[in-house]
């Protein structure tokens, strides 16, 4: 949480995880985007833009409303079930593909490397199996990183980058198809290949953009499939889908519908609004497609590999088994109250050891961004491929030298066949004897050279399998090796490697309380489960939603309560010394992430502290010449829309009827008591139709082509002023005051880039010789056509348009955004902004004038933080 990031900050430098902030000075704050040369720090960058959840309550969306009726209400409905129904669908096939050919691959390597070390045991040719599987490694590691290459954005978990699009940041390419075959295909390929990754986190980020691509029913990578689908053409019904859509992919994962609904309110949906927090409680939107998506994976699953189509026998990618007591161990207990002691201790041991990684990992992940992203792509090949063939042969040797060969004893086989609910197949068939006589097995082979998830279900299910040397050789393997492949350019999550390496800490712990201190009444299995929560949330930091995913896993609600205090327990711990994994990688893109509330000390600034003064701005009726310059010359996605006051507008508006145009719009728009009495008591009009003029008036494209072609010039060659040149020998000048230079502008609402491009692509304008109202009127379904994909200002063809004609704004400009006045606290503006999911704040003073705008680099940390300093400086 922000508020606790300046206090942890001693503590960090004995763990080299954070920097002293007070060492920055607030001009080093205010460049954001640099990378400080002292602390190395990645400050937030200017570049990354901001999506639109607010909705435009312009003059086309009235028109929807008011022929929205009942019946419409409810076909839309039945729309967006049947959307949410097709995401979790397609989400479990994906996951069913992504299952099927890992399992196909990793049966086929470890088929041809058992046999091949079996022979060479008696032979002398290990050097042989080694080579074999080195073979099939480097090869699938090869082509996962070929993947990455066709769409960078691919590799990783993909969950730090989904995280930053539900807080309101447009990530280039995160929800594209193309991503979705790379990171689907790089991730099945980089699982076969041996490397220390998992597939579920990879998982939340494929249903992600399932749920983004879905319901718009194109995409960038497909153009040439069209299909005319007229709903959801908003960034703010996108980010719903696209948060059902993880909660699916999680759910596919570990087969855990309500986890899935949970980590996407607790980790993925910043801008969890009230709307959809009510449909997952009532309605069950997100559970809804979470459900669907467990129900198809289930369903496939149990067929192929039982044959029982319907029997519904594995409903994720990865399912823990039943915990249970051997019947004839009667001293034995799943827990008990005094291990609520011992939990709470491994919680702090797993936040250390989570804090650690993360430091490590963040290491690596400057150092790559240093000296391996800048150089050519093939480095990130190279480097992929050095981690493979590294993990390959620690992987070989360790199964060979350190491993220990244990007998086979009855109890195990007796043992492992109770287990009917184990998701691979009897946790007895992945035992490996290799290099081990007969009846006897290698318990450090069992670990290495099976799949993650039959490793972890060995280490929670098998009972006296394992030393305690072994296991503490595998975690210390298991725990570098894991950091270190976590962010190579291969599609990797971290889900699976941190619950294999937590268990095995759990294991030994158990090991270790059996042994030496004589506490036989616990159970193994308990310790490992604990030991996996107590890493896991060491590093991710979850708790609400991790919880809930372990007891969904273990069919075990008992758990409830251990592994509740151990993730918080983790989570308290790890908090103090740096940040969860996936902020952490937030942080070094340099995205300018909101966090959920800022620091009490920041209610000390106000919105004029924070706000931008100097603003660019329309007026309601511009010229197309102004506007052309305007978005050419600045990269502001939004634009106030604002009239100057003046004290001689009378004489303003003599012989010019774009200023009278502009004035008498102002004077409209001013509400009186008497004119809403007014208003009110007339009888209600119908709206008028809209009708649509793609063209000017014919008249316009006579004018004499040399004044046209002087006029282009101008506009191609003009600079924006801080004032358009919209009145008459009125350029802002050197000699200007102050007062002058900023006159007072009477604020009237807000008006996007995209739709101002719209406008001027569409031909919507007028002549100054004829009324506004003659301007062609567009739908909002023709304003909303071209989403996602906006034409933009610099591809525009400026020979077809006049620049002398003027553009009437106020149809689409949102006459009614959210305000807040210059005095409001900092804290009450975040929340606003956060809350409601804001791209644009103006800040409009007592007398509805507007004097700055905030946007979410004003709200970030870094930001207040040096605000802050300059008003101690101040003061």
């Amino acid at each position: 949480m922000a508020g606790s990031r300046g206090s942890v900050c001693g503590c960090c430098k004995l763990c080299c995880c954070c920097g002293e902030r007070e060492t920055r000075t607030p001009e080093e704050l205010t460049i954001l985007g640099e990378t400080q040369e002292e602390e190395d720090e990645i400050l937030p960058r200017k570049d990354y833009e901001s999506l639109d959840y607010d909705r435009c309550i312009n003059d086309p969306y009235l028109e929807v409303l008011e022929t929205m009726d009942n019946k419409k209400g409810r076909r839309f409905e039945v729309v967006k079930w049947m959307v949410v129904f097709a995401i979790g669908l397609c989400t479990g096939l994906v996951g069913l593909f992504v299952d099927f050919f890992v399992r196909l691959f990793t049966k086929l390597k470890y088929g041809v490397v058992q046999a091949s070390v079996e022979e060479c045991s008696q032979k002398g040719c290990l050097a042989l199996s080694l080579l074999e599987l080195l073979g099939f490694n480097l090869t699938f590691v090869f082509l996962a990183s070929l993947v990455v290459l066709i769409e960078p954005v691919s590799a990783g978990s993909g969950i730090p980058e989904i995280k930053c699009y539900l807080n309101g940041v447009k990530v280039p390419g995160i929800v594209r198809f193309r991503t979705l075959v790379c990171k689907v295909l790089g991730v099945l390929f980089s699982v076969a290949g041996g490397l220390f990754v998992g597939k579920e986190g990879p998982m939340i980020h494929s249903g992600a953009v399932v749920g983004a691509g879905l319901p718009q029913f194109q995409s960038n990578s497909l153009r040439k499939i069209q299909i005319n689908f007229p709903y959801f053409q908003s960034d703010r019904d996108k980010r719903d889908f696209v948060s059902a859509g993880a909660s699916a992919g999680i759910a596919a994962a570990f087969g855990a519908p309500i986890g899935g609904t949970l980590f996407s309110l607790e980790e993925g949906s910043s801008f969890w609004n009230q709307g959809l927090t009510w449909k997952v409680v009532r309605r069950t939107f997100c559970l809804f497609c979470s459900m669907s998506a467990t129900f198809t994976l289930n369903f496939f699953r149990s067929g192929i590999q039982f044959g029982s189509w319907g029997s519904f026998q594995l409903p994720g990618l990865l399912n823990f088994g039943e915990f249970k007591c051997s019947d004839s161990d009667k001293k034995c207990h799943l827990w008990t109250a005094m291990d609520l002691g011992l939990f709470v201790v491994m919680g702090v041991i797993g936040g250390l050891l989570g804090a650690i990684f993360n430091c490590l990992n963040k290491r690596l992940a400057k150092y790559r961004m240093r000296n391996v992203h800048p150089k050519p792509k093939l480095v990130r090949v190279l480097e992929s491929l050095l981690v493979s063939l590294v993990t390959t042969v620690v992987v070989f040797v360790a199964s060979m030298m350190l491993g220990e060969c244990r007998q086979m004893s009855f109890s195990n086989h007796v043992r492992n066949d109770s287990f009917q609910q184990v998701r691979t197949e009897d946790v007895n068939s992945s035992i490996k004897t290799f290099f081990c006589p007969n009846d006897t097995y290698n318990d450090m082979a069992t670990l290495f050279f099976n799949p993650q998830e039959s490793a972890i279900l060995q280490l929670f299910h098998q009972e006296g399998t394992f030393s305690p040397v072994t296991l503490a050789l595998f975690f210390i393997l298991y725990f570098f090796l894991a950091c270190w492949t976590y962010g190579i350019s291969v599609p990797s999550g971290l889900f699976v490697p941190s619950l294999l390496c937590g268990a095995a800490f759990g294991r030994l712990v158990a090991n270790l309380l059996k042994s030496y201190i004589g506490l036989s009444h616990i159970y193994s299995g308990t310790f490992s489960l604990v030991g996996a929560a107590a890493f896991l949330g060491g590093i991710v930091r979850m708790t609400i939603s991790l919880t809930v995913i372990l007891i969904e896993s273990t069919n075990e609600i008992t758990y409830g309560l251990p592994i509740m205090i151990t993730l918080m327990v983790a989570k308290w711990t790890g908090d103090f010394f740096n940040k969860g994994i996936y902020d952490i990688h937030v942080d070094l893109r340099g995205v300018p992430f909101l966090e959920w509330e800022t620091e009490v000390e920041m209610d000390k600034l106000r919105a004029s502290d924070i706000m931008e003064p100097n603003l660019t701005y329309v007026y309601p009726h511009t010229r197309i010449q102004s506007l052309v310059s305007i978005l050419r010359t600045t990269v502001h996605h939004a634009f106030p829309v604002v009239t100057e006051n003046r004290g001689n507008e009378k004489e303003f508006m003599k012989g010019n009827q774009l200023i009278s145009n502009n004035i008498k719009f102002k004077k409209s728009s001013i509400l009186t008591r008497a004119g809403e009495q007014r208003k009110r008591s007339q009888s209600m009009k119908s709206y008028p139709s809209s009708e649509l003029r793609n063209v000017c008036d014919e008249h316009i494209a006579s004018e004499e082509a040399a004044e046209k072609e002087d006029l282009l010039q101008q506009m191609l060659e003009r600079r924006y002023t801080p004032y358009p040149n919209l009145y008459p020998d009125q350029s802002p000048s050197e000699d200007w005051t102050m007062e002058e230079r900023f006159r007072p502008l009477t604020f009237h609402g807000l008006i996007l880039r995209s739709q101002l491009v719209t406008l001027l692509v569409r031909g919507v304008c007028y002549s100054e010789s004829q009324s506004s109202a003659n301007q062609p009127r567009l739908s909002y379904a023709e304003m909303a056509e071209d989403y996602p994909m906006y034409p933009d200002i610099h591809d525009l063809d400026l020979t077809l348009l006049n620049p002398r004609m003027i553009v009437d704004v106020t149809p689409y400009m949102n006459p009614s955004p959210f305000t807040v006045s210059p005095n409001t606290h900092v804290s009450q503006v975040f929340n606003l902004f956060r809350t409601m999911g804001l791209r644009h704040l103006p800040v409009v003073n007592a007398v509805g004038e507007i004097v700055g705008i905030i946007t979410r680099h004003n709200l970030t940390y870094e930001f207040l933080q040096a605000r802050l300093r300059q008003h101690y400086q101040t003061m």
